[in-house]
């Protein structure tokens, strides 16, 4: 890598931490928070809550991910773009736990009429023929 693909490199990088290490990131930001927002989307659709509520559960959390990050690490805490940055990777990861849980749900409550079609969505059954 030339220098200009270095730089290029960490501008991109820069835009999703502001510590001096990607470690600090990977930990707080996508598994503690991570974690935390993928459980929290799970509970929300194992208790057959709405998935708005998984939007407005990772608003608080993309608050707790930044203080993590000041207290922990010297972080910014009041950053608007890395408070963004938490949110939008923990609203991901908060919406994927809440479809693979309903999926396991609709799957394992309503077998008769439903069948997995991948790990995030599910189908309706084909019909069956009695042939008397």
């Amino acid at each position: 890598m030339d220098g200009a693909e270095i730089s290029g490199l960490s501008t991109f990088l820069h835009f999703f931490y502001e510590e001096g290490s990607s470690g600090t990131f990977l930990l707080v930001t996508l598994i503690l928070g991570g974690g935390a927002a993928w459980l929290s989307g799970r509970a929300i659709a194992l208790t057959w809550r709405p998935a708005w509520q998984v939007f407005a559960y990772s608003l608080c959390l993309g608050c707790v991910v930044r203080f993590l990050h000041f207290s922990l690490f010297g972080g910014t805490l009041l950053s608007p773009h890395y408070y963004l940055v938490d949110t939008a990777i923990g609203m991901a990861l908060g919406f994927l736990g809440f479809r693979a849980a309903r999926v396991s749900q609709m799957i394992s409550h309503y077998r008769w009429i439903n069948e997995a079609d991948g790990p995030l969505r599910w189908r309706r059954t084909a019909p069956r023929r009695n042939i008397a």
